[in-house]
């Protein structure tokens, strides 16, 4: 299927983002990726940021990412790290793997910006094995009906266009429960430290699974 590219945003997006994981995003990621094991699938893994969060239980990692200058930074990462990692060219709408083939699959900040998140959904769901979780950490929109009708006319505007395809009015907590996934491993919270809108936008953090 074909996608839109964002190379632009891919080209300032890593140097800008750094201030946010020394202010906590990367905390974040860490308390996420903790409990990892096994074969591990990150989907839309930028410029690597998650890389030095693996934990050694993590016996395979392959990491998908669209957007080529960021997949030579995660490359350049894995590297610097000593990490494993197999980073591929891919979308999350059509991942080229075999059914039922993951332990877990992982998405920070990602679902928010792929084109079609219902396909996407269903392509992770199909990739990991039964009882297999979907570790994430997610902006969705909000709970007010107002403030998500302005939330997707900003979206519309401005947002989207400029950050990467990036969209603040997903209800992304329903968009799993439909594709199949129980959710009740997943919080709600809210990351003072990342720029307006996020921040005052709630998140989605902690694991999905596929039933068993």
């Amino acid at each position: 299927m074909g996608r839109r590219s964002h190379r632009l945003f891919a080209r300032w997006y890593p140097k800008a983002a750094q201030s946010l994981e020394d202010r906590g995003l990367g905390e974040q990621r860490a308390r996420l990726l903790a409990g990892l094991s096994g074969r591990v699938l990150e989907v839309g893994a930028g410029h690597g940021a998650n890389f030095t969060h693996y934990p050694g239980a993590v016996t395979e990692l392959v990491a998908v990412e669209p957007e080529e200058a960021l997949r030579d930074l995660a490359r350049e990462r894995a590297e610097e790290l000593g990490l494993k990692a197999t980073v591929l060219e891919g979308q999350a709408e059509q991942l080229s793997f075999e059914n039922d083939s993951f332990d877990a699959v992982v998405t920070t900040l990602v679902l928010c910006s792929v084109e079609d998140q219902a396909l996407a959904l269903a392509e992770i769901h199909r990739v990991l094995k039964p009882g297999g979780r979907l570790v994430l950490l997610e902006h969705v929109a909000s709970a007010n009906r107002n403030i998500r009708a302005l939330e997707y006319l900003f979206d519309v505007v401005v947002w989207s266009h400029v950050f990467g395809g990036c969209h603040t009015s997903r209800d992304t907590g329903a968009a799993l429960t439909a594709a199949g996934f129980d959710t009740d491993g997943l919080e709600a919270k809210r990351l003072p430290f990342l720029p307006y809108p996020l921040k005052v936008s709630p998140h989605l953090a902690g694991e999905a699974r596929k039933p068993a």
